[in-house]
């Protein structure tokens, strides 16, 4: 009985030591979650999203989503939701590196930053950059499954991949 105890701790503990990978190594590969698509979608892509920059509006939508535990948020326009899963095509993006890939043409889109679990509102900021996205497989189509921040603001152009 020892012995098999022994064996499972061992086990066990190498199991938990090996290196696992939450991402793909390039874009388009099959995906390891089956929701991911919709949940991007649901979070910055979401309906009834506000058109204006106004602070109790989006606290208030904020609050309606649920995502009160999550500090940044960037949300895309529900109309451009094809134009945003072209990104993972060669119609409308790059490959960047891994599994990101950057859209060729800027986008429009809101960045709230929130106060963690409060959903109390420090800013919001119209943005105009290039997106970065993860891209995986899901039925049989490439779509995004990331929002992945583009603080260097990067350009296609200089996509050295």
């Amino acid at each position: 009985m020892a012995a098999y105890t022994l064996y499972l701790c061992i086990a066990a503990s190498l199991l938990f030591t090996q290196p696992t990978s939450a991402k793909n190594d390039a874009p388009c590969l099959p995906g390891k979650w089956n929701n991911a698509a919709q949940t991007f979608i649901m979070r910055h892509l979401p309906k009834g999203t506000p058109t204006s920059l106004d602070q109790n509006q989006w606290e208030k939508f904020i609050k309606s989503l649920g995502g009160c535990d999550r500090p940044t948020q960037s949300f895309l326009h529900p109309d451009e939701l094809e134009k945003v899963k072209s990104v993972c095509s060669s119609r409308g993006g790059k490959v960047l590196k891994d599994n990101l890939c950057i859209s060729k043409q800027p986008f429009t889109f809101v960045t709230v930053r929130s106060i963690q679990g409060t959903c109390g509102i420090k800013s919001i900021t119209q943005e105009n950059k290039h997106l970065i996205l993860a891209c995986e497989v899901l039925e049989n189509q490439c779509v995004p499954v990331h929002f992945e921040g583009n603080a260097k603001d990067q350009k296609p152009n200089t996509v050295l991949i």
